[in-house]
Formats: structure tokens, C-alpha cells, sequence
């Protein structure tokens, strides 16, 4: 059965140029703010610690963290940045590299079965926003399942999150369809929302499917005309 929210059918919020800038910016500071204040900690702790075994334990906090932080800046770039003119190409194996080094942690694993070739930029740039909005889908960890099927604009790409009380949260829908709760956009949505965006301008449709016998989110990112609404279908 397809549902739809009401409210999609309404013109999209439009933001100020400046404005999705400034909340953007906020976003990527937020990912990678937590690694960077973990370095300085690190930092603090070799510069006034004696014992060995703390100083291992500094190096070692460094070390991860620095990988961390580069990792998210990496993913970033690709997701939120331009990396390269309006007509740019980019290489879903490189997708799948910063997608890797962002999402993989002890409850979250990626697996990928797109098959590496050359895409217009909005639909990598879509991809990887979908991989962060199915991270959302499951709260308590699991497993994002990434595959592609077709070639060039008329890829199509499948992303199914698996885990612990799987779910499509609040408002998301409204968001990826350029709606927000009282037609207010903060730093705290702009991801679903910009990804909204990006889809529109990749001409393509989003679709999240519940499937109801196990805890698993289906999205579904199909080439088409430019998604005004997101329909959650439950199978």
C-alpha cells in the first residue's frame, strides 16, 4: 500500500543561497568537530602525562581520531562540497571509498555491490546523502546494504538498513520532499532536506519502502521526473 504525506503536495520551502550555505557549513562542522576535540585531547594528555601507559593511551586517541576526522572531511567533500565544475563525472568507486571510511564503526557496517563506473555528479553526490539518511534508519546499528543496477543517468540505486528497531524517523519524508515542521529549516534537518535538493536536481524520484516481517528500510532512488513528494510504501 502507498501513502503519501499530505503536507508533500505543497511547494517546496525554498532557501536563501546563504542561508543552505550556513546550515551546510554547520552540518560538516558537527561531523567533524567530536574527532577533532578528541586530537586536542590527546594532545593534552601528552603534553602533561608522565606514565607510559597513559601516553600509549594518548597516541592511540590520536591516531583514531585523526583517521576519523579526515575520513568525514573526505566524505564530505564528495556529499556536500562541489569536487568538481557543474558537469562533472565522479567514480562510484570513490563513492564507496569515503562512504566506507564514514559510516563503518563497531554497530554500522557498509556493504556495496554497485558496480564502479562514471555518474554525473548530483547522482553520487544523492547516493552518498542517502547513505546518511539510511544510518538514521537504524539507531541502535546494523547493516546498509548499497547496490546499482542500470548504467549512467539511468542508474537506479537500492539501499536497505538492517538493524534493531529499523525505522523511518520523524519528519523525514517532509524533509527529503522539501517540506520541514513548521516550514522551519535548522542545522538539525538540513540533511534530509538538502538531500531533497539534490535528488530534484538529479532528476530523480526517492522512495522508502517498511518492510513490515523484519526490521528493514528499502530507499530507493529511481531516474525520473523531480521528486516533489516522497511516498513511503509498506511491503
Amino acid at each position: 500500500m502507498s501513502t503519501s504525506d499530505g503536507n508533500a503536495a505543497e511547494a517546496p520551502i525554498m532557501l536563501d543561497g546563504l542561508d543552505l550555505a550556513a546550515l551546510v557549513a554547520s552540518r560538516v562542522c558537527h561531523d567533524v568537530i567530536s574527532p577533532v576535540g578528541a586530537i586536542v585531547n590527546g594532545l593534552e594528555i601528552l603534553e602533561d602525562e608522565k606514565d607510559e601507559g597513559m601516553r600509549g593511551f594518548a597516541f592511540d586517541l590520536i591516531k583514531k581520531s585523526a583517521a576519523q576526522a579526515s575520513a568525514r572531511l573526505q566524505f564530505c567533500r564528495i556529499a556536500f562540497g562541489a569536487a568538481g565544475s557543474a558537469a562533472a563525472m565522479l567514480d562510484l568507486g570513490d563513492a564507496e571509498q569515503v562512504a566506507r571510511g564514514f559510516v563503518e564503526d563497531q554497530k554500522t557496517k557498509l556493504t556495496w555491490e554497485a558496480n564502479r563506473q562514471l555518474l554525473p555528479k548530483n547522482m553520487v553526490k544523492l547516493l552518498l546523502n542517502l547513505v546518511l539518511v539510511a544510518t538514521t534508519t537504524i539507531p541502535r546499528g546494523g547493516v546498509i546494504a548499497v547496490s546499482a543496477s542500470g548504467e549512467g543517468e539511468a542508474t537506479e540505486f537500492r539501499l536497505s538498513s538492517t538493524g534493531p528497531q529499523a525505522r523511518v524517523p520523524a519528519n523525514v519524508l517532509l524533509l527529503l520532499a522539501g517540506q520541514a515542521p513548521e516550514d522551519r529549516i535548522d542545522a538539525h534537518v538540513i540533511q534530509p532536506f538538502y538531500t531533497g535538493l539534490v535528488a530534484r536536481a538529479a532528476n530523480m524520484t526517492v522512495t522508502i519502502e517498511v518492510e513490515v516481517e523484519g526490521e528493514t528500510i528499502v530507499t530507493i532512488a529511481r531516474p525520473g521526473a523531480a521528486a516533489e513528494t516522497v511516498e513511503t510504501l509498506t511491503v
